[in-house]
């Protein structure tokens, strides 16, 4: 898929909460929840990546900046959970996967709670929280 461009938020605004009705509020909440719910059955994480693809770049830069943050969330956790299957012989990889489970749940409230409060995630493109 082709990135276009849009504008970035200035800090200030990414803090401040959005004025207004949001458009995509309720499906950046539903991503979330599909994260969460991953834990139990993954086939919804895929049905919350799609989502995501498909609402990005569809409604406001608030919305836009959690989408981002969850398609990144789903390549980011699948990385890392190959990698800890990878490990798992060799002992390590039980580690690699209980770090996953905690920045997995850390990124989905992080989400879930600036989306409560109509704020951008300050940084979507981050590798951490």
């Amino acid at each position: 898929m082709t990135e276009t461009s849009r504008p970035e938020m200035e800090p200030s605004e990414v803090s401040r909460p959005v004025p207004g009705p949001r458009k995509e509020r309720t499906m950046v909440t539903v991503v979330y929840v599909l994260y969460l719910v991953s834990f139990l059955t993954a086939l919804t994480a895929i049905a919350g990546l799609i989502i995501a693809y498909i609402k990005r770049n569809d409604g406001d830069a608030v919305s836009d900046t959690h989408f981002t943050y969850q398609i990144r969330t789903f390549w980011i956790g699948l990385l890392g959970v190959i990698v800890g299957a990878i490990l798992t012989p060799i002992g390590i990889g039980f580690l690699v996967l209980l770090f996953m489970i905690v920045w997995l749940l850390v990124r989905c409230i992080k989400g879930l709670l600036a989306n409560n409060e109509d704020r951008a995630i300050e940084h979507p493109e981050t590798w951490l929280w």
